[in-house]
């Protein structure tokens, strides 16, 4: 009888196509959705109200917290562009679509970029954001990502040129790191790390650096020496006190409630005991060492902690731990995972958990992931089932202050971005198609920042219509919160 090797037949070469293969595939796509063709934002005719949109997701969160959401994305156009991943969704699901997957981030906009600590105590640069996060074609993210830049650049009152300028180069960079990270073996592409210290290395003040290049540094390593100040020892300075020997998180409604603020005295007892058992749940989905970590921390408090924009309204609470004694601390984030606003134009996810899925596409797009990321679903003390994952609170996590970026350190922001989302990309996708399909030209990068450019017009009416729905009284908002 004669034995096939695993691995040498057909099935075998469709699962692993040759490289010549996968570029025929990508100059397929193009033939099938000219690259031109991304440049088009479909007619709102026939567009879901944007307010609409918002309230529907209203209808499955914490009502009492929607105000909040509300009031934060009145603060300006841009505000309301990062809570509005859904209103996008519904109009990218009818743009052109090239066909060619990846693990979507699905929240690309630029403050959703930023640093963090690794396990290794490196700071590298990295997407931060993954409550979205699904398969879907390449260019939804990079959309997003170049629309979110052209947002920011009216707001800071830059011209066209200027955001056009941001966009392109944040685009070219995108298109030339797929190229090269096409050209690269499988482990090189998953090994690649955008480490903070090694992409400022060019961009040190010296000589032969440009006057933007100088503040970008300057603006980078104060950042950086912020961030590394973010961590649970931090954290319990700022958000806890000591009570009759036991550290207890401080009290700043609405923004933090601690829980036996929220439900008295009995039920917070009740509901700790629930959240203890959920801790014990969520330690099987780490690793055996990261485990035993976890175990080795005792839960004191937990609390309610509104975060963000468009996450405002689901349930995300911070749990303080201690380990050795009082003054060893670990801050959890314990936050809920409805299904992705891209599950209805794109399919439900593979994961049954929402928290499963954010966690799988969190380790699949990041460079080095939080060693304390895991998922849970559990049903809460009204019975209800819902699903979580949990996060380190604070591990040197800084973001960009967007608002003091000059012209040429957005064009410079949007480069570092662009990189990043292409190694984020590259890591799931067919990087080899991709960047056939894209090429070496420009015509894919002026019509993604034609469209950008448009979307941001669009953003701009979207705002003004939740505004004119605050007016007329049809929702309630909260600003300043």
């Amino acid at each position: 009888m004669t034995t096939r090797r695993a691995g040498r037949g057909p099935a075998s070469r469709m699962a692993h196509p040759s490289p010549e293969e996968r570029v025929s595939r990508g100059r397929a796509a193009r033939q099938q959705t000219p690259r031109s063709l991304h440049a088009e934002l479909p007619s709102a005719t026939g567009r879901p109200d944007p307010v609409d949109v918002l309230e529907e997701q209203a209808a499955n969160r914490i009502a009492e917290l929607i105000p909040i959401r509300y009031g934060r994305m009145l603060a300006s156009p841009f505000s309301f562009f990062r809570g509005a991943a859904a209103v996008m969704a519904e109009d990218l699901a009818r743009t052109p679509s090239s066909g060619l997957r990846v693990q979507l981030c699905g929240d690309a906009h630029l403050s959703n970029f930023g640093v963090f600590g690794t396990p290794e105590r490196r700071l590298v640069f990295d997407i931060n954001d993954f409550d979205e996060t699904l398969p879907g074609p390449f260019e939804w993210d990079l959309k997003r990502l170049a629309a979110s830049f052209v947002v920011a650049g009216r707001e800071s009152g830059f011209g066209a040129a200027e955001r056009e300028a941001a966009v392109l180069a944040g685009v070219e960079r995108y298109r030339t790191a797929m190229t090269e990270f096409a050209s690269m073996g499988n482990l090189g592409v998953f090994y690649a790390s955008p480490d903070v210290e090694q992409l400022l290395t060019g961009h040190r003040p010296d000589a032969g650096s440009s006057a933007a290049e100088r503040r970008m540094a300057r603006h980078a390593e104060r950042w950086m020496a912020k961030a590394r100040t973010r961590d649970s020892a931090s954290a319990m300075r700022r958000f806890t006190r000591e009570v009759d020997g036991e550290r207890r998180i401080v009290a700043d409604p609405p923004l933090t409630t601690p829980v036996a603020d929220l439900l008295g005295p009995m039920a917070a007892e009740d509901f700790q005991r629930w959240a203890r058992g959920l801790l014990r749940e969520y330690r099987r989905t780490l690793a055996t060492d990261r485990r035993r970590l976890v175990e080795s921390y005792r839960m004191v408090d937990l609390a309610r902690r509104v975060v963000g924009v468009g996450s405002v309204g689901t349930g995300a609470w911070i749990a303080l731990l201690v380990g050795r004694d009082q003054h060893d601390p670990l801050f959890l984030q314990v936050k809920e995972a409805p299904p992705s606003v891209l599950e209805r134009h794109l399919g439900r996810s593979e994961y049954r958990n929402g928290g499963h899925r954010v966690v799988a596409g969190q380790r699949l797009m990041q460079a080095a992931g939080d060693v304390f990321l895991g998922w849970i679903r559990q049903a809460g003390p009204d019975g209800r089932e819902r699903d979580f994952y949990v996060r380190q609170f604070r591990d040197w996590k800084g973001s960009v202050e967007v608002e003091r970026l000059r012209p040429e350190g957005l064009r410079l922001y949007a480069e570092l971005c662009g990189w990043t989302l292409a190694r984020a990309h590259a890591r799931s996708g067919d990087r080899v198609a991709i960047a056939a399909y894209m090429g070496k030209g420009r015509v894919f990068d002026r019509a993604i920042a034609a469209f950008a450019e448009a979307y941001a017009a669009r953003n701009a009416g979207d705002h003004a219509a939740l505004a004119a729905a605050v007016d007329d009284g049809r929702i309630a908002a909260a600003p300043g919160v």
